[in-house]
């Protein structure tokens, strides 16, 4: 058996013709796609940790952070969940250094279809991470803008024809239809508002399949402040979702919580997404490929195996 404690953080992505998964355990990174089918058991001490500074806290705010780094660091702001209230370009971010290097640079406005069809942005070497994080079967970019603030101001004028978030529950049932992303971008050009920033693309759609047995008929939610303990069979993998036989928990807000965690040993973690998985131990199929797209797969130093802020 397999045997870790520590502080987790969100799971770490790699795209393949599968989604790999790994789990940050402390110093440790558990392999996941290994443990499909397989009983896991996991239990929260009651102690959290800051995912920034590292102290113990006692309450988790923005999914993993202490009160004080909450307060004053920069990706903790609003204006990273509203990216349309960016204030770098005002003078008063909270960290000038920070907001530079985050969101003074190329950023991209997507569409993608987790549960259906959405837009969102990301920043433009984070694309594929952002896509797995949120359990996408496709995603398009469709334009680009030079900073943050540009791609919130797009983002906020098209989230009025077309939803702009996840539906959890749906995005979980398994059965999201494949959509035409290149169509409803074309249509969305032959409309543009000439005054909206950002460089149109042309680019190839991306597809992404997920490590999943069995997509649950009854969506339990597990909260691990409730319930501290949890065990089952792992049935899927899907955005930052385990999908157990005892109910499905969303791992990303969990992100500092000390947990124990117990399963058969799987492969050490040894990728960049530290993940090392034989094709074996894949599980699943690749979804059906429409001409001229592409199944996103991993490269060696790829960045969307790497944690996304946003």
């Amino acid at each position: 058996m397999e045997k870790r404690i520590g502080p987790i953080q969100k799971m770490h992505t790699q795209a393949a013709d599968v989604v790999q998964y790994a789990l940050p355990v402390g110093d440790a990174r558990v392999a996941l796609n290994p443990l499909l089918g397989k009983p896991v058991r996991f239990r929260y001490t009651g102690r959290i940790f800051c995912v920034h500074c590292g102290k113990q806290t006692k309450t988790s705010f923005s999914q993993g952070y202490c009160f004080r780094c909450m307060q004053t660091l920069a990706q903790t702001d609003m204006c990273i969940l509203k990216p349309e209230l960016c204030h770098h370009h005002l003078g008063t971010c909270r960290e000038p250094e920070w907001g530079t290097a985050h969101c003074m640079i190329d950023h991209t406005v997507y569409l993608a279809n987790s549960s259906g069809l959405k837009v969102g942005i990301t920043r433009s070497h984070q694309m594929r991470t952002r896509w797995m994080d949120q359990g996408a079967i496709q995603a398009l970019p469709i334009v680009k803008v030079k900073n943050r603030l540009d791609s919130g101001r797009v983002e906020i004028e098209l989230s009025k024809v077309m939803a702009d978030k996840t539906n959890w529950r749906l995005m979980l049932q398994g059965k999201t239809e494949i959509l035409d992303l290149k169509a409803k971008r074309d249509e969305l050009f032959s409309t543009w508002l000439a005054e909206l920033p950002g460089e149109r693309l042309d680019e190839e759609e991306y597809r992404f399949a997920y490590p999943v047995n069995t997509y649950p008929t009854k969506l339990t939610s597990l909260n691990l402040d409730k319930q501290p303990e949890v065990a089952g069979e792992l049935q899927g993998i899907k955005g930052q979702y385990l999908i157990l036989s005892t109910g499905v928990i969303n791992m990303r807000k969990y992100g500092g919580y000390e947990l124990e965690w117990e399963s058969e040993s799987s492969e050490p973690a040894g990728s960049p997404a530290g993940v090392e998985s034989a094709a074996s131990d894949q599980t699943g199929s690749s979804p059906p490929e429409a001409p001229g797209s592409k199944v996103a797969s991993a490269t060696p130093g790829d960045p969307g195996s790497q944690t996304s802020l946003f």
